[in-house]
């Protein structure tokens, strides 16, 4: 029986080294797994407190057209005030909506033309060389 530090056989070091590598690799896996598990429990947090900072800035909008249609209110009546600040904010809505649409027409479908064009023109290119 071989002791420590003398030569046990090839066989007994190539189990060594399969025993090895396997507590190795199980060990990168558990570290990958714990890794993954942080990123998304960071990833979870993170979009949460997007939407919560979200859902502030959409109050902190309405509580700002508020105050100008506040401010309006001093000048002319109240009714006009709130149809004064409708207006405009209906104006920056259909605005937004219209280049959005037209964004959404440019990018649709998404299909990469060019590239499917230049794909075509060499296979054309190919044949006639080839």
């Amino acid at each position: 029986m071989p002791t420590r530090g003398t030569n046990g056989g090839v066989g007994e070091a190539a189990k060594q080294v399969a025993e090895h590598a396997s507590t190795l690799a199980r060990l990168e896996m558990e570290l990958a797994q714990l890794e993954l598990k942080t990123k998304v429990t960071n990833l979870g947090l993170g979009a949460g407190l997007l939407i919560g900072g979200g859902i502030f800035a959409l109050f902190a909008l309405g509580f700002g057209l508020a105050t100008v249609a506040a401010a309006l209110a001093t000048v002319v009546s109240t009714w006009l005030a709130l149809l004064i600040v409708t207006g405009v904010v209906a104006l920056v809505a259909l605005v937004l909506a219209l280049v959005g649409r037209g964004r959404v027409k440019k990018g649709t479908p998404p299909v990469p033309e060019q590239a499917i064009e230049e794909a075509k023109l060499t296979q054309t290119a190919i044949k006639t060389h080839g």
